[in-house]
């Protein structure tokens, strides 16, 4: 196999992601005050899993979306799609300015995944299809030489869906290290506890019957996902669940089933970004 060039891997030491985490959030809470609103909850939740993926652990430049060798993400959650948005921003993907025209008639920025944004790798928001397509770029892949990543970021209530377990299945027979599954594990979907509408618990013992190794970490906690996304997989799939806070920023609605989505006034955005700005750290 040919040298392949080099792809930019993490931030400048310089670069505060805990600054970069609340300027995520305040972008979140612009987007959810367009017309059209946004999914405020289940992409808060998301932050500190897709900033420190995109800053810390990915093999990307920004500058080469399509680089042949990239590390390739897939939004499995496109409800989450406005964090995804925000965070390629702040990555340098595009300018943050671009996100004033979130869900203008016409534009790109819809509210699932489009890839007429650059960075985005494929549209989903049909819940359950992103971690097949996942075992497909891992395996293509391995049939290419090449030792490019594919992380699968998924919401714990799409794990209902029957396809994410045929998928796993494949991964772990198929012995698919270079594929990671992270679970935001916020415990909530759209109407309802995920547990209360079917029980995902024991969790880890699910994914780790399919073959998979498995890290439970807090979701919110950069150091401790950097050191669950980093660390090889021992010849297995990686599944890191990610326990987080549905609305993560927004005291007044975390963990609350009415987080899910929003359309904020203008007085609603203000006490929304003041709450953000606060949680800086």
């Amino acid at each position: 196999m040919p040298p392949r060039e080099p792809l930019a891997i993490a931030e400048p030491a310089a670069v505060d992601l805990a600054a970069v985490a609340v300027r995520v959030r305040e972008l979140i809470v612009a987007m959810c005050a367009s017309a059209d609103g946004g999914h405020l909850g289940g992409s808060m939740s998301l932050v500190e899993i897709l900033v420190t993926l995109y800053h810390e652990v990915l093999r990307v430049d920004p500058t080469r979306p399509q680089a042949p060798d990239r590390d390739v993400l897939l939004l499995s959650k496109g409800h989450g799609a406005i964090a995804l948005y925000a965070v390629l921003a702040t990555r340098g993907y595009f300018p943050v300015e671009w996100l004033d025209g979130y869900a203008a008639p016409g534009g790109p920025f819809l509210a699932h995944p489009n890839r007429a944004v650059p960075g985005v790798e494929m549209p989903t928001g049909s819940l359950g299809h992103g971690l097949a397509l996942g075992v497909g770029h891992a395996l293509a892949a391995r049939l290419d030489g090449s030792d490019r990543r594919c992380v699968v970021v998924l919401g714990d209530g799409e794990l209902q869906e029957g396809s994410v377990w045929e998928a796993a299945m494949a991964a772990g027979s198929l012995g698919l290290d270079r594929l990671t599954a992270v679970i935001d594990r916020n415990g909530l979907q759209l109407g309802d506890g995920t547990e209360d509408v079917i029980t995902l618990e024991p969790l880890a013992d699910r994914w780790r019957a399919f073959g998979w190794t498995v890290r439970e970490v807090d979701g919110h906690d950069r150091g401790a996902l950097r050191a669950a996304l980093t660390e090889p997989g021992a010849g297995r799939p990686v599944a890191v669940i990610a326990r987080t806070v549905k609305g993560r920023g927004l005291p007044y609605v975390e963990g609350q089933v009415r987080s899910h989505f929003a359309r904020l006034g203008e007085t609603q955005r203000g006490r929304a970004l003041r709450a953000v700005r606060r949680g800086i750290r």
